[in-house]
């Protein structure tokens, strides 16, 4: 499998290129040439199927050749080990659990797998990598996990400063070895703006090798089209028309989404549920894409003002406007929107979900008004306790912290502070 750029004006690289480099030369986000949908029989036998047989099938043309087909079973074995529930509400709504891994947030996948990937690419490499990472929230703690004493590998995790929880700060500020975290005056877009500026400046690129590990990278964005995959084993049985509402922010997990159903997933539509970030369901009503600057809200992990991966998207449906609208649908809510959907959850379903749940909760019920035979599954992404001052805050009620919470609780927080690019240039040529 080749990767092109969507800027259209690099050469055609390999996985391994595509991974260590993170972004093309020509600034564009990497792509893979072709998608070969899996055979019938995948999805007619998939109850026979264990989460590591399905995560081969699915994964292996976008690697091969540059990783051997027992390191991807390897891989996939280290990457897997915890489960994906689905937890059904009733007959039109379920949401998929993707925050059983170790920091509880569905990037747990995508950081380890792409830990992996550059792990084995580098294993005889004498020169080290600098992962350069930008983080809402969530992507910074399991980049920092997936990555923590990998040889050869630095990583530098860049976070707005007052715009992440407590326990999302403690997550990549308290582990240290080959974990440094940069706190950011600015907004998450901010951070974002200054990864991909080191990744053209020459002055650090000719003396660092720099890779990304936020969803711009392939080895990070791909791997979450399993989800879909697993979650459609466990509901297809008792449900046709399956729906996926997914709380959007930079637009990788929506995206990926659009991948397994590329592969061959019979999915009848994806919902991408906004906070007050909105720029894609304003374009959805509008057809103009006006990135403007992020807002801050409860379900920070969503507060992206110019998501990276929806030129992606865009590339999957050719630019065709309308074909991407019959398969898209958006929808934006308010935090007070937020608060109100998670008590009702919790009152009505007994079930406590984080904000981010709550919206995706929000977009599968606006969807369901015009189309009631669907079966919306929205996307849990985090864990509440997470979330600790929102969720007790409105349940009314306090939360036993996990296992993967207790253990940075307590954790001195490790953070250099920076106002602009030049400080972050500054930090990594030192």
């Amino acid at each position: 499998m080749n990767y092109y750029s969507l800027n259209k004006k690099a050469p055609n690289t390999t996985f391994k290129d595509a991974v260590i480099k993170g972004l093309a030369p020509d600034k564009g986000l990497y792509f893979p040439e072709t998608i070969t949908p899996l055979p019938a029989s995948f999805f007619e036998n998939i109850d026979n199927l264990s989460h590591n047989e399905i995560a081969f099938q699915a994964l292996q043309q976008f690697v091969s050749p540059d990783i051997p087909k027992a390191v991807l079973k390897t891989i996939i074995e280290d990457t897997l080990s915890f489960d994906f529930p689905v937890v059904q509400f009733n007959d039109s709504i379920s949401t998929l659990e993707l925050f059983h891994g170790p920091t509880m947030a569905f990037k747990d996948v995508g950081g380890r797998f792409m830990a992996r990937c550059l792990g084995y690419f580098n294993q005889d490499n004498t020169n080290e990598v600098t992962v350069l990472v930008a983080t809402s929230g969530d992507t910074g703690g399991a980049v920092a996990s997936g990555f923590l004493g990998v040889k050869g590998v630095n990583v530098v995790i860049l976070y707005p400063s007052g715009k992440v929880s407590d326990i999302q700060e403690m997550q990549l500020t308290t582990l240290g070895q080959n974990i440094r975290a940069l706190e950011v005056d600015g907004v998450f877009d901010d951070c974002q703006d200054m990864v991909k500026r080191a990744f053209l400046d020459e002055t650090i690129t000719s003396k660092i090798q720099l890779t990304s590990a936020n969803s711009i990278n392939v080895a990070r964005w791909i791997p979450q089209l399993l989800y879909f995959i697993f979650a459609y084993k466990q509901l297809h049985k008792k449900h046709k028309d399956i729906v996926f509402s997914v709380p959007s922010g930079n637009f990788g997990n929506v995206c990926a989404g659009m991948m397994a159903q590329q592969l061959g997933l019979p999915v009848k539509h994806f919902i991408a549920s906004n906070n007050q970030n909105n720029v894609v369901t304003e374009y959805l009503k509008t057809e103009l894409y006006n990135p403007k600057p992020s807002v801050q809200t409860i379900s920070n992990a969503m507060d992206v003002g110019n998501p990276s991966n929806f030129i992606r998207i865009q590339e999957i449906y050719k630019n065709n406007f309308d074909s991407l609208k019959d398969n898209l649908s958006s929808y934006s809510f308010t935090d007070q929107d937020t608060k109100v959907a998670l008590k009702e959850i919790h009152d009505q379903y007994n079930y406590v979900a984080d904000p981010h749940g709550a919206v995706g909760y929000l977009g599968s019920k606006a969807y369901l008004k015009d189309h009631p035979n669907a079966h919306c599954v929205f996307l849990e992404t985090a864990h509440p306790t997470k979330f600790l001052d929102v969720v007790e805050d409105v349940i009314k009620e306090k939360q036993p912290l996990p296992p993967q919470i207790q253990a940075v609780m307590g954790g001195q927080k490790v953070a250099t502070k920076i106002n602009n690019y030049e400080g972050l240039k500054g930090f990594l040529l030192d």
